[in-house]
């Protein structure tokens, strides 16, 4: 295993009406300003919005509300919500949604202070935090948002340029996973959530170092859980105990307990985006065809490994040659693509330009020595 820091953040609560209890008592440590900050539609159905609101106003804040936050996010909405903050002398910043409102939160709380170009000094390249950020309290309100660190993906739209930084400072001071927050998805948002738990527990589990080590065993234990659940059959993923374990699922996924020791920048999870944005298919269709195709080119490459990840993960028994048992395992993750509905293969995406979409399953394939672009 490499060398590696953790630093473990703030506060974690789990469990249905955990908001209502406790966001209140941890908003009064702050100051009196309370930056608010969601979606198109971020918990207005389920009622996480209106509910996160009762809880600030119990606890004396005056709420300030940053809405509509698109997909990716947009550096500009970023901008807009650390004007708002300085603005208005913001002292927590709260976020009520997915990943999207996660990583604008953090953003937003890097740039209300820092005097510079955020993107030119923090996401064009790394840059060292060297001061405070102001404070972030996450309530997700879907599966896997990975808010548990201090990772953030922006967009910048209007010169079409995308970063990917994980700065520890960032982290939130605490999160409030309520899965009840979760009951409005629909199950194809669910099946899209638990895809994605699985594919960065799978990239991360591909990722050097080869070897038996703690963490790797560790996600054996969470890539075998996520299946079952995943296998429970569309109808099921719907009900209360299957979001619930997919919602932890998501957070340990994205915790950086299990990225410590790894050298993983998501190879697949890039070419995805690339690919994504190259052929105007969704990001999940064109993750579970790279995710397929990086899965039989790490079972060609550490066949071992992925022989005991077809016993543990996929419960399938040895057949007595290393690559064909790990290739059995890449089947079987062909099959639960299938029954989710998710295609394998990049024809099912409308793609006629093989030897094109082989760049993208090289770069998916790669765990090491990436380039720094998304």
């Amino acid at each position: 295993m490499k060398n590696f820091l953790l630093e473990p953040g703030g506060k974690i609560v789990f469990g249905g009406g955990c908001v209502r209890e406790y966001l209140a008592g941890f908003a009064r440590g702050y100051g009196p300003n309370t930056l608010l900050v969601s979606g198109v539609r971020s918990g207005r159905e389920n009622g996480a919005y209106d509910g996160v609101c009762r809880s600030l106003r119990a606890a004396g804040k005056r709420v300030v509300e940053l809405s509509g936050v698109q997909p990716g996010p947009d550096y500009e909405a970023v901008q807009r919500g650390a004007r708002m903050a300085r603005e208005q002398q913001v002292d927590l910043i709260v976020g009520v949604g997915g990943g999207s409102v996660i990583d604008c939160c953090k953003a937003i709380a890097m740039a209300a202070v820092y005097r510079g170009d955020l993107w030119t000094d923090f996401w064009a390249r790394r840059g060292v935090v060297d001061y405070h950020p102001l404070p972030v309290g996450i309530i997700p309100t879907t599966l896997g948002t990975g808010a548990l660190n201090g990772a953030v993906v922006l967009t910048r739209r209007a010169d079409g340029m995308r970063g990917a930084r994980d700065y520890p400072q960032c982290a939130p001071r605490f999160i409030l996973f309520d899965p009840a927050y979760t009951r409005t998805l629909s199950q194809a948002q669910i099946i899209s959530d638990g895809f994605r738990i699985l594919s960065r527990v799978l990239e991360l589990y591909f990722a050097p170092p080869a070897g038996e080590n703690v963490t790797n065993a560790l996600l054996e234990a969470l890539a075998r859980d996520v299946v079952q659940i995943l296998r429970r059959g569309r109808e099921q993923l719907q009900h209360d105990a299957s979001r619930t374990d997919l919602m932890w699922a998501g957070a340990l996924a994205g915790n950086g307990l299990l990225q410590a020791g790894k050298r993983c920048r998501y190879p697949c999870r890039r070419a995805a985006l690339r690919l994504a944005s190259d052929t105007d298919r969704p990001f999940t269709q064109c993750l579970a065809v790279l995710q397929s195709a990086a899965y039989r080119a790490a079972c060609l490459e550490h066949p071992d490994k992925l022989t005991r990840a077809a016993a543990l993960v996929w419960g399938l028994a040895p057949d007595g040659k290393a690559l064909l048992s790990a290739l059995a395992g890449a089947d079987a993750f062909d099959a639960l693509l299938g029954n989710l509905g998710l295609p394998t293969r990049p024809q099912a995406l409308g793609i006629t330009d093989l030897p094109h979409f082989q760049e993208f399953v090289e770069q998916a394939a790669r765990t090491d020595r990436l380039p720094p672009a998304v």
